[in-house]
């Protein structure tokens, strides 16, 4: 999105666009090398398996970091992820899909800040991955006084 989205038209009930991730171990590794967690669990498979799991699996940052992705793209440039909170369900292996989807909560706003509250989920192929709510804020023009 080039534009952001004007906080005025925005309602609670709104669904937001959904996002999906095609992961690969690319991604995964990627994700565990940018946020420095040289956990091997996140980029050897052997070592993965030898704790059990099949395949290698994604961090929580990189998980943060989709999740703030996924608000963002829905909202545009001028969107800032204020609180984010996720709880963590099944892991994320590679040639997994996540299906990114969520709903305003909630609409407030100060003079020149316009926040949403969003609940959402994403969803892998072994089920719910993540999920979680956040605020975001969007710039509200003073002058516009409050929702009619």
């Amino acid at each position: 999105m080039t534009t952001s989205l004007d906080w005025h038209t925005i309602t609670v009930g709104d669904a937001l666009t959904p996002l999906v991730i095609d992961v690969t171990a690319t991604v995964i590794v990627a994700g565990a090398i940018a946020t420095r967690d040289y956990m091997p669990v996140h980029h050897d498979r052997d070592y993965a398996n030898a704790q059990g799991a099949p395949d290698i699996f994604m961090n929580i940052l990189s998980d943060t970091g989709c999740c703030s992705r996924f608000l963002t793209d829905w909202a545009g440039p001028d969107a800032m992820v204020t609180r984010l909170a996720i709880r963590l369900g099944v892991p994320v292996f590679p040639g997994h899909t996540l299906a990114y989807t969520g709903t305003v909560t909630d609409l407030s706003r100060t003079a020149d800040e316009g926040f949403v509250e969003i609940e959402f989920t994403a969803i892998d192929d072994l089920g719910e991955h993540v999920s979680g709510t956040a605020t975001i804020s969007l710039p509200v023009d003073p002058a516009d006084g409050d929702r009619s």
